[in-house]
């Protein structure tokens, strides 16, 4: 079984392929192709609040590209969908309407609730019975999420993501708000609480902050020496030096400012970097659609 699964992010657009395989009750996601493409769409909806001609016409060659590897490794199934900025941009239904009369494309733009849902049912896999607070920063927004022995007891979405910061179209309003939320909802009394960071600037803090660390866990205070080291290298150090992608090296320091608020007022000592993402997310997502009985069954990324 072939799956594939389109996200259309703020600050990049990813296509996996995957090959499903099942043996002895075990479920596997093999990758077959994975394409990123930097088209920042964030940029245009955060400052002009719509996708500019531009980006619409270079969004359509993307997805023109993307229909024919669909086609040619002739999938059993496929789900694409938009966050944050196609959520927001004024024109956003309008391009996905067009992609799917022109290419047969269907693009769903989801909620921020839908997004941490999809990404939840990947990442409760690998958690045992703790307290966690899962923090997935996004482009345009971050999704909250807090588990207690694998249920979800709060979640919450908020307008702050790493290119919105980048662009300065936060406000202080919604980072008070982020912060007395996870105040109120992440302690609880006697247990100490873990985060788990997911999207791809967490990745990349991870593999700066010791890249021959086998386990996938830091500490905070690792997590913020790795910043101050961001936070001290000019772009072109950051580009050059460490050979970061131009759409990582700017939003990276920004990212790493939402990963560390939440943490620090959570008071979560360390963060598990799993490594998966909507993507996974929605590979899970299209396996169960087609094999309902399997929600139990342990999936191995």
């Amino acid at each position: 079984m072939k799956l594939a699964a389109i996200d259309i992010g703020s600050n990049a657009v990813r296509l996996q392929i995957t090959r499903v395989l099942e043996y002895e009750k075990v479920i596997t996601f093999k990758k077959l192709e994975y394409v990123r493409f930097p088209l920042r769409l964030g940029h245009d909806v955060f400052s002009e609040g719509r996708i500019s001609e531009y980006n619409e016409d270079r969004f359509f060659k993307l997805m023109t590209a993307f229909k024919n590897l669909i086609d040619l490794y002739e999938i059993d199934g496929y789900f694409g969908c938009a966050t944050s900025a196609m959520r927001e941009s004024e024109n956003g239904k309008e391009i996905v309407d067009k992609v799917h009369e022109q290419l047969g494309l269907n693009i769903e733009i989801i909620s921020g609730e839908q997004e941490a849902e999809m990404i939840n049912k990947v990442i409760l896999q690998g958690l045992d019975d703790g307290h966690y607070i899962h923090i997935d920063v996004g482009g345009g927004s971050t999704e909250l999420n807090i588990y207690d022995r694998h249920e979800k007891i709060f979640s919450h979405s908020f307008k702050i993501g790493s290119v919105r910061t980048l662009e300065g179209r936060d406000t202080p309003e919604a980072w008070e708000e982020m912060r007395e939320w996870v105040a109120k909802h992440a302690f609880k009394k006697g247990e100490k609480i873990t985060a788990v960071g997911t999207g791809g600037n967490i990745n990349k803090l991870f593999e700066l902050s010791n890249p021959e660390k086998k386990s996938r866990k830091m500490s905070l205070n690792t997590l913020m020496r790795t910043q101050d080291i961001l936070k001290n290298l000019s772009l072109d150090d950051r580009l050059n030096k460490l050979q970061l992608n131009p759409d990582r090296a700017d939003v990276i320091i920004p990212a790493s400012d939402i990963y560390v608020g939440v943490m620090q007022a959570a008071r979560a000592k360390s963060i598990i970097v799993p490594d998966v993402g909507l993507k996974d997310g929605i590979n899970y997502h299209l396996y169960q659609t087609h094999h309902p009985e399997s929600e139990k069954v342990f999936v191995k990324n």
